[in-house]
């Protein structure tokens, strides 16, 4: 049986609308002020969470990775070490920003890319863990998060079935709430590399795990595919302005691109509706409208017998319908009706005399009902 995640007032089932992570990651561009308008166009446009990224840069990189030069139109310093750390925030931002995404009614966490971060996102209490694709093999990590005993979600980008395997069995030895999230590890990703059948794959591989969708895309189109394959839980990358200075800002959502894939997903999830096929009633006066009911061609004296040259099929569909035509021929009328008489069948009468010319209508019409 699939797991349920509990995520303050929100609950992610294989029954529950979608769960859309705004991933903020470093879009924020180091400043705590573009933080906060990024949770407030969040919270106004549809998302049920905000996630960051946070990482101890100095010992997650090697020194010479750290001190390579970093000269480009995104950078934030001079070297890759310095980029990094101007885009970090600190404890007492993370609080805040904590507090005023709760505030504003929505989850906050963060992707642990290393254990003292993990330990940084446990000492301000995140209800969930997000794991980077790049993390997939890093088992050791994977497990020092999981035996934290939090909802966790893992990307699952430039990894294979058995590398994803190998990482939800590290993590179902310590939890059951897991999300495993479909992703393409290219920044921006191209339709063609999606690979949304991968959800089918997951659904089948993981029965008790929830599936989510990790999208690099451009655009709203693919996340509301994804929830109709099964995904339940969307994150898409989310900015002020996709022209901003930054290297995710290209493949992220602004504002009203977040607002309309909200909407949309809600709008799936609602025409999903049910598995069974029936007519309901808000459709009974279009069906009567436009259906067709068995109609005379001509005026019929009492006692006369219907034959198919006096009938025709019109609409409106008050009357017997035209499936039902093997079981009006060979009747007789009960009273005089005029041409265009919508038939019922309580203004006709089997003509036993007849009965030959109905075996014949009914061997005509086999089949029809």
């Amino acid at each position: 049986m699939r797991c349920k995640i509990k995520l303050g007032k929100y609950e992610i089932s294989e029954n529950s609308p979608c769960f859309v992570v705004a991933e903020l990651g470093h879009n924020h561009q180091g400043d705590i002020v573009t933080a906060k308008r990024l949770i407030d166009e969040a919270s106004a446009n549809g998302a049920h969470a905000v996630k960051l990224q946070k990482r101890n840069n100095k010992k997650l990189y090697t020194s010479d990775m750290y001190n390579r030069l970093y000269d480009n139109e995104n950078s934030f310093g001079a070297t890759y070490g310095e980029h990094r750390e101007a885009l970090e925030f600190g404890k007492k931002e993370y609080q805040e920003l904590k507090r005023y995404a709760e505030q504003k009614g929505l989850v906050f966490f963060a992707t642990a890319f290393d254990f003292d971060s993990a330990d940084f996102l446990e000492d301000i209490d995140v209800p969930v863990y997000k794991i980077a694709s790049g993390d997939i093999t890093n088992h050791p990590l994977i497990e020092y998060i999981a035996k934290k005993e939090k909802p966790v979600f893992i990307s699952t980008g430039a990894s294979t079935i058995e590398e994803v395997k190998e990482a939800y069995h590290i993590l179902k030895k310590h939890i059951n709430e897991i999300c495993i999230m479909q992703c393409t590890a290219a920044y921006p990703a191209d339709s063609k590399d999606i690979h949304l059948n991968v959800i089918n794959t997951y659904l089948k591989e993981f029965p008790d795990a929830i599936i989510g969708y990790s999208g690099h895309d451009n655009g709203i189109v693919i996340p509301v595919v994804a929830y109709i394959f099964g995904a339940r839980v969307v994150e898409k990358h989310f900015t002020l302005n996709r022209a901003m200075k930054g290297t995710d800002h290209r493949f992220s959502l602004e504002p009203q691109g977040l607002r309309k894939m909200t909407r949309d997903l809600n709008r799936i999830r609602e025409a999903l509706g049910e598995c069974e096929k029936k007519c309901h009633p808000f459709e009974l006066s279009a069906k009567e409208k436009m259906g067709k009911s068995i109609v005379l061609g001509r005026a019929l004296k009492k006692g006369e017998t219907i034959t198919e040259g006096a009938i025709h099929y019109k609409s409106p569909g008050l009357g017997i319908p035209p499936s039902k035509v093997h079981k009006v021929i060979g009747l007789q009328t009960l009273c005089d009706l005029p041409e265009e008489t919508i038939l019922t069948f309580d203004v006709l009468t089997k003509n036993k005399t007849e009965k030959t010319l109905q075996n014949r209508t009914l061997s005509k019409f086999k089949g029809v009902e």
